[in-house]
């Protein structure tokens, strides 16, 4: 695991900072760090040692130095290629990074089709003045690039980038717009106007100035799988067994997080019975009664003798936020603080974890999944019933302050059932953010010229419409594993891991074991209200029944609740006097209203006003500057010369 960054700039003599660069993605690889220079090329590395401790130093090269690489990530079966590889080149390393320059100069820009594993890299080809960038089958490794005429620029963090070109530090409107329908940020765009993600199982060609970016892979759930339930589960149980053995490849212990939720509780089972030794795995637990999971963690690690480490934290936003939306560069999210805090613990004792995101994706673990389905049992009524009676009798109902209230529910379900396809499922997601009529409301007029028809819900109705799928629950599996996994969670995991140099690995995102779930019957995977039908059954041969019977869980969500007074105090000192609405982007006066009728109890905007402090948080620090301690002083002592002097900047 590690940073990268470079510049190609074809003819240019100038030298370019790469210095600046790699120091800004250091705490990605604190064991190393290196440079390649040539004519117009520039190549940058910050290093986190897991495999070739003492060999595998980047840039690293072919034979005769004509071709460079900088790579960030696990190659699993990196022994298997090097096998077939020894015959015809010559090693200088152990290292995976080496397999990948080999396999590039036999097989060029298809040498992805290849890799198994989670990778982000740079392969600068001098014989034909190329650059090839790639990003893996799921996401798991970021890139990001910019570019124009005469220069491409790219880096694992867009903080590299601003640190190449201050003047990119421009609000992307197109972006502001999605992330406050979606809560997420889809490729190609970022909240920057010229910086852009290099979307999962993309690789990038750029060539006598010219950039071509193509998909080389995609999830297929057609034909499925012909077997019975017990033959299903016996072929699930050993690809699953079979990922998590090459998950472990490493020359540092391995560890992992143990929520004590079903994902990462199989993959502990799982790596328990595969490993050569105890494992080591990570809990953290929040002192609010039902919101803490560690007995069930606990339950798990007693089980299978795992050396367990755990933590009962309390969470400080106040505190916190800042260090999370420097680290993501882009506005954060109630999960990124618990991940962070997970991090920081594991990191004490491993340099690598394991985890179990993309379980939900993979199997059907979201209640959206089935409530789709009541959508459509709604939707068989007239619309005119709908409509004039039973939409004016909820709009009665009081929201009830709680994310999962039956209020909320059937509103949902009501306002879903005017759309259909790609289209509802897109409005599934945008319920709780900011739907047309807060839209309208909110906007500015800077945001409104900007978005010249701009469709933020394209990004989920598209991919769920192009699904190589039939089943309407196959197409929304594929649209979250496509955009909404890589583009939230992920890039979560990714940026709050690394930003305690500990690297993150998911079996539950290898590309193999994705293709065959995807052809698992969708009946197999949600049968009624009844979630991951199939990985529950498999996880009865290997978890206690009391985990598997109980309510999914997790305290990220709740922590607008939990957290009132620090959110309350994160509203005041930044929804206010809002800076996106002093510079036209929003409105301040609906702002104003959200926030009086959330503190007063009549309205729940608790999502909403998240998405907007956050959009203003970062707003403040990565457009115009505020530093991590300045944010934290406007937060935490209100009256310090700092906060008082950023603060008079402002007009109330």
């Amino acid at each position: 695991m590690c940073g990268i960054c470079g510049v190609v700039s074809p003819g240019g003599d100038a030298p370019f900072p790469l210095q600046p660069m790699c120091h800004t993605l250091a705490h990605r690889g604190p064991d190393d760090a290196g440079i390649h220079r040539e004519p117009g090329v520039g190549l940058g590395h910050r290093r986190l040692s897991i495999i070739d401790l003492d060999g595998g130093h980047q840039p690293l090269s072919n034979e005769d130095g004509t071709v460079w690489i900088v790579f960030n990530g696990e190659i699993y079966n990196y022994r298997e290629l090097r096998a077939g590889l020894e015959g015809r080149h010559r090693f200088a390393t152990a290292s995976d990074t080496e397999v990948i320059v080999h396999l590039y100069e036999e097989k060029g820009e298809r040498c992805v089709e290849e890799l198994r594993g989670m990778f982000a890299f740079a392969v600068w080809d001098r014989r034909d003045g190329s650059l090839l960038l790639a990003r893996d089958h799921l996401g798991q490794k970021p890139l990001f690039y910019t570019h124009d005429p005469g220069r491409l620029a790219f880096a694992s963090e867009i903080k590299a980038l601003l640190a190449l070109d201050p003047a990119l530090q421009e609000l992307n409107p197109q972006a502001l717009h999605q992330y406050l329908s979606l809560r997420l940020i889809a490729p190609p765009l970022t909240m920057f106007q010229r910086i852009y993600k290099l979307p999962p199982a993309h690789i990038l060609r750029y060539r006598e100035g010219r950039v071509q970016v193509r998909r080389y892979w995609d999830l297929h759930y057609e034909p499925k799988h012909l077997m019975d339930e017990e033959e299903l589960l016996d072929a699930l149980e050993e690809r699953l067994l079979e990922t998590v053995r090459a998950h472990l490849v490493s020359d540092v212990p391995v560890g992992a997080f143990l929520s004590g939720g079903l994902d990462s509780s199989l993959v502990v089972a799982m790596m328990s019975r595969v490993a050569d030794r105890p494992v080591k795995t990570f809990s953290v637990g929040v002192p609010y009664e039902g919101y803490s999971e560690l007995p069930y963690a606990r339950m798990v690690a007693d089980r299978y003798g795992t050396e367990h480490f755990q933590e009962v934290i309390d969470i400080s936003l106040l505190e916190t936020l800042p260090d999370v939306v420097w680290h993501l560069d882009e506005p954060a999210d109630p999960l990124s603080v618990c991940i962070y805090y997970i991090a920081d613990m594991a990191r004490r004792h491993v340099k690598v974890v394991l985890g179990g995101d993309g379980g939900d994706e993979l199997f059907g673990g979201y209640d959206r999944y089935y409530g789709n389905r009541y959508v459509g049992y709604y939707a068989r009524l007239p619309a005119l019933l709908r409509r004039h009676l039973l939409g004016p009798l909820l709009e009665r109902m009081p929201d009830g302050f709680w994310y999962k209230s039956l209020s909320h529910q059937l509103k949902w379900i009501h306002q879903l059932s005017f759309y259909q396809g790609g289209r509802r499922y897109a409005r599934s997601l945008n319920y709780f953010y900011f739907t047309d009529p807060y839209r309208d409301a909110l906007y500015g007029p800077r945001l409104q010229e900007a978005l010249d028809g701009f469709d933020p819900l394209a990004s989920i109705e598209h991919p769920y419409q192009r699904a190589h799928a039939v089943d309407p629950l196959d197409r929304m599996l594929y649209a979250d594993s496509m955009v909404r996994l890589p583009d939230h969670p992920v890039m979560i995991l990714d940026r709050m891991t690394m930003a305690h140099g500990l690297e993150a690995r998911s079996p539950f995102l290898d590309h193999r074991l994705a293709e065959f779930a995807a052809r698992i019957p969708a009946r197999m995977k949600v049968r009624g209200r009844r979630l991951r039908y199939i990985q529950v059954r498999l996880a009865e041969r290997y978890l206690p029944p009391e985990l598997l019977r109980r309510d999914k869980q997790g305290f990220s969500s709740a922590l607008p609740y939990l957290l009132a007074d620090e959110f309350r105090t994160l509203f005041n000192t930044f929804l206010r006097r809002s800076h996106l609405a002093r510079d036209g982007y929003l409105q301040v006066q609906p702002i104003r209203r959200m926030l009086q009728e959330h503190l007063a109890g009549q309205v729940d905007h608790g999502n909403r006003l998240w998405l907007l402090c956050n959009a203003e948080v970062w707003y403040r620090m990565k457009v115009e500057g505020w530093s991590r301690d300045e944010v934290r002083a406007a937060l935490t002592q209100p009256e310090s010369p700092v906060a008082r002097e950023r603060s008079a900047r402002v007009p109330a």
